[in-house]
């Protein structure tokens, strides 16, 4: 770890022409189950950013999964994410060179507060920080959301094939599904309900993929940054918004059905205000059930990055373990979707 410190500050201060640089702390974050996250607080003396200054460093993980963006291509959404006025972190520097700390790896500040699903679903957040905080949501995917294809900087993204990104995506997971070659039955009948019951598409827009409690920062009831954009792809913007109500991040906090945090109205009407799209409740609901069988896949796909010795991580191996939560949720989601229509 010491070498590291080392490695990632003289990448710094050459980055920022500081005349000299000290280490004041640099510790692995928690989190980071597909890539390796640390942090970096350093004095920097001279330059174009004197003084105390806190980094994270993004870097490469010894394996990953197939969704997953590579950190040049995830460096420059959070790029464009930045730039259309997202509450994300700076993205500072790109280093290619594997020569410098072995693998690739970017630079970002770092953002105050947690992301612990603890503190935020089970903390003590007042309920007009609750909806405060939901209708931030809202607003942040709104301005994600309107950044739309083309976008030359982000031509490595894929547009949905067939156009329609919910069939897309079906593909895509029967594929998966494919690769991975288990049985799973209740994956198979939910793939066969989505395409069944796939809704009209709304606009292609850059969507992050992963916008979920656990995935963003809070301090003291105020958004600070949403983190962790390597999943990020043009889709539809129900998406996003399905994947953030979906029972698997509501940790515990099941009520709540935005993230354990609030409620869906709240959601909706705040991405109305800013964005000025009606989205339907229905198409959200229907992505809520896409969310489980994506987290199903990638969760499987976490355990056999454990169980082929590629990674060995008892994190891994147990998230693949939570598949049958999955399941499970999907058997009791669907046939409820299925009642109220």
């Amino acid at each position: 770890m010491s070498g590291l410190a080392d490695t990632f500050s003289n990448f710094i201060s050459r980055q920022t022409g500081a005349r000299s640089v000290r280490v004041v702390e640099f510790d692995r974050l928690s989190g980071g189950a597909i890539q390796d996250n640390f942090g970096l607080t350093l004095e920097l003396e001279g330059g174009d950013r004197p003084g105390r200054q806190a980094f994270v460093i993004r870097q490469d993980a010894p394996s990953g999964v197939a969704e997953s963006l590579s950190r040049p291509e995830e460096f420059r959404v959070l790029q464009a994410a930045f730039e259309a006025g997202v509450t994300a972190p700076e993205p500072l520097w790109l280093c290619e060179d594997t020569e410098v700390s072995g693998r690739v790896f970017y630079v970002m500040t770092r953002a105050s507060g947690s992301a612990s699903p603890r503190k935020l679903v089970k903390g003590d957040l007042t309920e007009d920080q609750r909806r405060h905080l939901v209708r931030r949501f809202g607003a942040e995917l709104a301005r994600l959301h309107a950044v739309r294809p083309p976008v030359a900087s982000l031509d490595f993204l894929a547009m949905p094939e067939p156009e329609n990104p919910a069939l897309s995506r079906v593909a895509l997971y029967r594929r998966y599904l494919e690769e991975i070659g288990e049985p799973h039955p209740v994956l198979e009948w939910a793939l066969n309900w989505l395409e069944d019951h796939a809704p009209e598409p709304g606009p292609t827009v850059l969507c992050h993929c992963d916008f979920r409690t656990g995935n963003y920062m809070v301090d003291g009831g105020e958004l600070t940054a949403v983190l962790d954009w390597e999943f990020a792809a043009w889709s539809d913007p129900c998406e996003d918004l399905g994947w953030l109500c979906s029972r698997s991040w509501r940790f515990g906090g099941d009520a709540r059905v935005v993230g354990g945090i609030g409620d869906k109205q709240d959601l909706l009407d705040s991405y109305r205000e800013v964005s000025g799209v009606d989205l339907d409740p229905a198409s959200v609901s229907y992505w809520e059930v896409m969310a489980l069988v994506r987290w199903a896949m990638i969760a499987l796909q976490q355990a056999r990055r454990h169980m082929s010795g590629e990674q060995r991580s008892l994190e891994l191996a147990l998230t693949g373990r939570m598949v049958a939560q999955m399941e499970y949720d999907l058997l009791n989601q669907i046939p409820e979707l299925e009642e109220a229509q």
